[in-house]
Order: structure tokens, then sequence, then C-alpha cells
């Protein structure tokens, strides 16, 4: 009997997917389970796995565009699983007097004579030779220009002069390629132009001094892998600065519905990944409760999901706010796109050591500079600038975290 196996619901928004990748050939046998196929929505990617052991027959090719429901191939549930398909196609045995079929390539400038087993099978000048030994050059590398494909001594010179780059191609070539837009892709571009297009945008920015973060990982980082399992980084210091400063400007933790404001009391934040297929940004769920270990922790499970092409779109959804780190791949200042519906979106940058006036003395601080951008029709001027001003006084005193204010003022109840 034969099953069709069909594009699964993967989500109330999403209506079609593409079928990237076949890890089963046509007529090739599954076992019930196995992954046959890789589909691509445009928010996620996950697998397909055959519902009962039995041959494949494919139907829908690699690149197509599907609709929920369509069938993607058939499974004949009556055909016998072949045996021995693991094993080699030739199993004779061999002879120790057998030799691999085509011996090593090697260049010489010996002149003693050679077995047939030790002739090179490359032809070069004298001196190109001498070259290729001196310097041990891969013959593999070099484009022979010589009459009957004798390698000269410019080839030689040009393999040696321009390292990886593939015999007889130009330096600077003019090749186009043309590729088709994925699914997650087509998302990514469409959603940035709609925060463009459909929010009022600005940004604001300000600058974090980091050294009395960066005195606490050097001073406890190797205790708190240790008693934790996972790394002290900046970003459990950013998002648990964020969510006290988020609960004190609920704005920015809004959003616009329609006619209506939406405010959440808990506090979903957004971290955006770059992962081979795009842009994704999943959510860590009621960051405002976890400690610091455990949103690292989370931290460490969404990337890896993220590079790995394993995020569900439940962990991509829902989020009230935004954190994106452009200082890990060197950029100074920007101003990040919005993540719709939300209202605010915060950039982190990279550290830089800058001369700075301390108590009317110029010293040298890791600074960072710090970007919000927001949604103007939402959050005011005093919002977002109170916001970042909140989260600077926050990171300089990590201790502040601990009770979202000063421990004398808590104590004394000021």
């Amino acid at each position: 009997m034969a099953i069709e196996i069909k594009v699964p619901a993967v989500g109330e928004s999403i209506s079609e997917v593409t079928l990237v990748k076949w890890h089963k050939k046509d007529g090739e046998y599954a076992n019930r389970d196995e992954v046959i196929a890789e589909l691509e929505s445009e928010k996620a990617t996950f697998e397909l796995n055959a519902e009962q052991a039995g041959v494949i027959k494919i139907i829908a090719p690699e690149g197509a565009t599907l609709n929920i429901g369509d069938v993607v191939c058939s499974i004949d549930t009556d055909a016998a699983k072949p045996e021995g398909a693991e094993k080699t196609t030739d199993d004779r045995p061999q002879t120790t007097e057998e030799k691999p079929a085509v011996p090593e390539a090697k260049v010489t400038t010996d002149d003693k004579p050679q077995t047939k087993e030790e002739k090179p099978d490359v032809k070069a000048t004298p001196v190109a030779a001498a070259i290729i030994a001196d310097k041990k050059v891969d013959v593999k590398s070099v484009s022979a220009s010589g009459s009957n494909g004798r390698i000269m001594k410019q080839d030689v010179m040009d393999a040696l002069n321009n390292p990886g780059r593939k015999p007889g191609t130009e330096l600077f070539a003019r090749n186009d390629r043309e590729q088709k837009m994925s699914n997650l892709r087509k998302t990514i571009s469409r959603r940035l132009v709609e925060a463009k297009n459909t929010t009022a945008m600005l940004t604001t920015f300000n600058e974090v001094d980091m050294s009395a973060i960066m005195e606490i990982r050097k001073k406890y980082k190797d205790k708190f892998k240790e008693l934790h399992g996972v790394n002290l980084g900046f970003m459990s210091f950013f998002t648990k600065a964020c969510t006290f400063a988020l609960q004190e400007w609920p704005s920015v933790n809004a959003y616009i519905d329609g006619e209506n404001i939406i405010y959440h009391d808990y506090c979903d934040i957004s971290i955006a990944v770059s992962a081979p297929k795009g842009l994704v940004v999943p959510v860590i769920r009621n960051a405002e409760s976890l400690s610091m270990a455990g949103i690292e922790a989370k931290v460490i499970e969404l990337a890896t999901k993220a590079k790995e092409n394993k995020l569900t779109i439940e962990e991509m959804t829902g989020g009230t706010f935004t954190i994106t780190n452009g200082g890990v791949f060197g950029s100074m200042m920007s101003t990040p796109i919005i993540n719709i519906p939300q209202s605010a979106i915060l950039g982190m940058h990279n550290i830089l050591e800058r001369p700075m006036a301390v108590n009317g003395q110029v010293v040298i601080r890791p600074m960072m500079y710090v970007a919000l951008s927001y949604d103007h029709r939402i959050i005011d001027g005093r919002e977002s600038v109170g916001f970042l001003v909140r989260l600077k006084e926050l990171l300089e005193n990590p201790a502040l975290m601990l009770f979202g204010k000063d421990p004398v003022k808590s104590l004394l109840e000021l």
C-alpha cells in the first residue's frame, strides 16, 4: 500500500513552504520516523519524517514552493527492506599485489631512471620542476601554458603569487550568479520594509562605561562557569538591565494594535542571532524572572538552535522587546530597525578604549555606544531617553540590578 506524505501545518499564518533538500533519493528505502526531507517556511526550517517504513517515490522536486497539504512524496509500505543496503557494491577481495589506479604525481629533477610507479604524470621544464620541488608547490594548482600541457617557469610563479586561485581562472573574474531567495530571506525583506513604512521610527543614542561589568567578568567568570556550567557574557547583563528599565518605562515594552496600545507586565526579550540562512530573533520568555545563569543558558540554547536551523516557530514569536549585538561584527554605531509589531529595539556595539573626562581628569575607559530605535507613535522622547539613561545607570553600577535600585537606598527605604 502506498501512503502520501503531505506538507504539515506549521503555523496559523503560514500557507506555503519551500522544499529545501531531499535526504532520501527516489526509490530509496526509509525507516519509520527517519528524516526524508527539509522544508523551510517564512519563519523557520523544519524536517519532514517518514510516517511509515517503505520505499520513497519523490513527487515534489527540490526548490519547489508547496502549499500546506500538498503531497511531497509517497511511501510504498509493502516494499521489502533491501538486504545488505549498507554494504559496498564491490565485495571482491583484493590481493596484496593490487595497487592504487593512479599513483601520486611527483616532479623531480633527478636524472636516474624511474620505475613505472614513480614516473611523474606532469610535464615541466627543468627550471619549473626545480622551483616546484624547492617550494613544494602542489602541481594541481599550476595552470600549464606550454605546448602539450608543459608547465613553464612563469606558470609556477603565477601559482606562488596567487595562492588559492583555481588554475585557468582570472584573478578578478566578472561572474554573475543567480540564486532564488529563500522564504526566510523574503520574510526578512518584507518585514524590514514594513517596519520602515508603517512606524514613525526614530533612534536615540548614549554611551556606557563598561569598566564595572568587565571587572566583574574578570573576577568571577571562572567561578561562575564552574558553578553554572555557562560563560558569563555581556548579554546577560544587558538583558537583565533591560528588564528593569522596561518595567519602569512600560511604553517601550508595549505595541500598537489597531487603535489600542497593548502593555505587557512581563519581558519576553528577542535576541537577534545571525543564522546560516538569515537573521532570526528567538525569544527568551519571562526574562525578568530569570537569573544571570538562566539568561546565559537560554541564550546559548537559542543561538545553538539558530545555527543548526532547529528553531521552532513558537521560539521565534511573541517577543516584546529586541536586543541586537552588532558589536560582535565590529560595528561601532548603527540604527537598528524595529522588529514589528514591537515598538523598540536596543543596539549593542563594540567596546573601544577611549579617553574620558572623569572628575576633571582624562582617563582611558572601555566604552560602548548603545542605540535605541523606537516607534514615536507610542514612545515619546522622554521615555526613550529615560529608558537609555536608566539602562546606562544599571550597566555602570551592576549592583543596582540586585534590587533595581541602590542597595543603601533600599536599606534606608529612600
